[in-house]
């Protein structure tokens, strides 16, 4: 393959509200470079961007996808990323490797929470950015209403660079606005110049078209001293300062430009590719990062091949038949199969494997890469967040922070002695997705499986069975209720077994009352000798395997003090287990006298949602039982944080419904903290429930 070096390379990470046209646009821009013979069609399952057979089900991205063209001497890598916000780590992934993200916008259906996502991650990360108004060839698109709405949300920076004309309704052109031409396309997706519009053509568009190029004009004005003082002399800019200055303004963040495609008819694409030549700015130009060295110092490196090697794992792929699959971003040096390098994270040295670049589905094999570029190795033992680095620098980088499960499901093998292979392939599921977490249960025992949403847990849930065979059920999560005693008694048990021979003899009085303590507290009172002092564990014991059930609905009992304080034995018939037995009789006793009750699970919840559903949450919260602590303004503007407390009985679907009322912009933490007495209404029901699933 073609070297390229920094100065030569664009990593464009397509980004945006799922069903704004990422794929189409992805596909558009491959096929409209040559790179590939025919344009791929989402609902025909034929892209090269959702080739898995999930995606291909779906109609849509659920995984970050790489591919590559050439474009005026420019390697230009494109990242595909998913929309929808189950699948928000693999947008993250493709982004953090990006130096540009595209964020495609409908025509139809505006800016949507999706896109503020995308543009929020790309300012954190302090990538460039880009619009792209797709879908222009609906009836119901409106380029200029979605130009207003991108302006009200984003801010002046915002900067059109192509637009359409308008006439009936439908696009009779497009303007590039720093050529100053106008296109026609035929239905092939070819261009031809035309006329530009008048006031003949399209109402008030050569008013509009006016406004627009003052727009730009003051957006570049605003990169350059000397560009702001022509500006202000009044005397216009050429091209190939309107090119430099939107070109500068994009990698300093303060210009975003705006176009406009259709993807289907290809309208536009070209002049997109145009933009991406000319005003996207390469690796070389954004190169330092602050990395860490060994002694705990923060330096910069630059992008530079000649410089010791240092990559990032942005990404990991547990794929069933080539292995694990390693995506890298090169930040300084070159890559190379077989050399030895330095894990910075674990401090292991290892051999680099296999390297490759992906175009889809399809594997280009690889002997080296360089810096800036973006490549992949297989069967390493590195994983997401992993720097790797040549051993005469050894530095790390910041790892990627992702959003915390808030969905849960328990999980269990459909078939006896699957359990084993289940757990592999989790354990490669984790290595590939750090939104997921995988744990047993220790109060109920049940593997719990927690992700973004129900349909990460279900693509996860298949992509387990269509790749490793592990087929599995799923079920609600059962809820660690425990029990506990709230008056103090004091009661016999006696055991006692004559069947001929060597007979069993245990007896003991035993005091029950409530403290504050997750675990038994036995103390022993006996004066006299009534129970020999060898027969205490026995008693201890006897107790801690009986405080495993309580009696009520079998959940374990908590907060429970137990004193020793009469009983008597038989020289020849009494025995540890006759002493265990008696004590687990008198527990039986005891309980039922104390006045058992249910405690059930309070947890700690922070949630953070728009100003305007604030009422909607906290009425939400209060039919969920929960007690509002207070709210606080949160970082975001426009936000409100939620403090509150809630069973967490009540907590299930609260991911689900919290993403329905604020339309995927609401997110929340949540931590078990205390157990708390359930209200006798619902103790029937959770006895019920237990004596079924037993």
């Amino acid at each position: 393959m073609k070297k390229f070096d920094c100065t030569k390379i664009k990593n464009i990470a397509i980004a945006g509200h799922a069903g704004s046209g990422k794929t189409s646009l992805f596909e558009a821009l491959l096929y409209k470079s040559g790179c590939t013979d025919r344009l791929g069609k989402i609902y025909d399952g034929n892209t090269v961007s959702d080739f898995n057979s999930e995606e291909i089900k779906r109609q849509g991205s659920i995984y970050t996808t790489l591919a590559n063209f050439e474009k005026d001497g420019f390697k230009i890598n494109l990242i595909d990323t998913p929309g929808l916000f189950d699948y928000a780590s693999e947008m993250i992934e493709g982004i953090y490797a990006s130096n540009t993200v595209m964020i495609t916008v409908s025509g139809k259906s505006g800016v949507k929470v999706g896109t503020h996502k995308a543009y929020d991650y790309a300012v954190d990360m302090k990538k460039p950015r880009m619009f792209v108004v797709t879908k222009l060839d609906d009836d119901n698109a409106n380029f200029n209403n979605v130009l207003t709405e991108l302006k009200a949300e984003f801010g002046p920076t915002v900067c059109p660079v192509v637009v359409p004309v308008i006439a009936d309704r439908k696009i009779v052109s497009y303007v590039n606005l720093i050529e100053m031409k106008a296109y026609k396309y035929d239905d092939k997706g070819n261009a031809v110049e035309t006329e530009m519009p008048t006031a003949e053509i399209s109402d008030k568009m050569d008013y509009r078209i006016s406004g627009l190029i003052e727009a730009v004009s003051e957006a570049v004005a605003e990169t350059d001293e000397e560009l702001f003082e022509k500006f202000f002399s009044g005397e216009p800019f050429t091209q190939k300062e309107l090119v430099d200055g939107i070109h500068k303004g994009i990698n300093e963040g303060i210009i975003t430009p705006v176009t406009c495609v259709s993807s289907t008819s290809l309208a536009g694409v070209d002049m997109l590719l145009k933009e991406i030549s000319l005003l996207v700015p390469t690796i070389s130009e954004k190169a330092k990062k602050t990395v860490e060295t060994q002694s705990g110092d923060l330096i910069e490196i630059d992008c530079d091949e000649k410089q010791p090697l240092v990559a990032f794992v942005f990404k990991t792929l547990a794929d069933p038949f080539v292995g694990k699959m390693s995506f890298m971003k090169i930040l300084s040096g070159k890559i190379s199969s077989g050399m030895e390098v330095v894990n910075a994270t674990t401090g292991l040295t290892e051999k680099v494997g296999k390297l490759m670049y992906l175009f889809g589905k399809k594997q280009v094999d690889a002997n080296e890469a360089y810096a800036g570029d973006i490549v992949i190795a297989s069967k390493m033992n590195c994983n997401t967040n992993d720097t790797i680095c040549d051993s005469s620098r050894v530095v790390k980088l910041e790892a990627v922070k992702f959003p915390n499960p808030c969905f849960s499901v328990a999980v269990r093998a459909k078939t006896q002695g699957d359990e084993s292979k289940i757990g592999l392939a989790i354990n490669r599921i984790l290595e590939e997705d750090l939104t997921i977490s995988y744990a047993m249960d220790e109060s109920t025992k049940e593997q719990i499986l927690s992700g973004l949403g129900e349909q990460h847990i279900t693509s996860v849930l298949s992509k387990l069975k269509n790749d490793f065979g592990a087929n599995i059920e799923t079920s609600i999560p059962k809820i660690s209720y425990r029990e506990t005693i709230r008056k103090k008694v004091k009661v016999q048990g006696k055991y006692k077994k004559q069947s001929g021979g060597h007979g069993q003899y245990g007896d003991v009085w035993i005091e029950f009352e409530p403290c504050i303590s997750d675990d038994l507290v036995f103390e022993e009172k006996v004066f006299g000798g009534a129970v020999p002092r060898n027969y205490f564990p026995a008693v201890e014991k006897g107790l801690q395997d009986s405080i495993k059930k309580g009696i009520l609905a079998g959940f374990p009992v908590v907060g429970l003090k137990a004193i020793l304080v009469d009983g008597s034995y038989h020289p020849v018939d009494s025995s540890e287990m006759a002493f265990r037995m008696a004590a687990s009789l008198a527990y039986k006793e005891g309980l039922k006298q104390a006045e058992p009750v249910l405690l059930e699970p309070i947890g700690a919840l922070n949630v953070i949602v728009p100003d305007d559903k604030t009422g909607d949450i906290m009425g939400e919260l209060n039919k969920r039982r929960g007690r509002v602590l207070g709210m606080n303004p949160a970082q975001k503007q426009g936000t409100t944080e939620v403090v509150a407390e809630v069973p967490m009985a009540e907590m299930q679907d609260f991911a689900m419904l919290l993403r329905q009322v604020t339309r995927g912009v609401g997110e929340f933490t949540f931590e078990k903290v205390r157990y708390e007495a359930l209200p006798p209404q619902f103790v029937g029901d959770v006895i019920a429930k237990n004596a079924l699933t037993e």
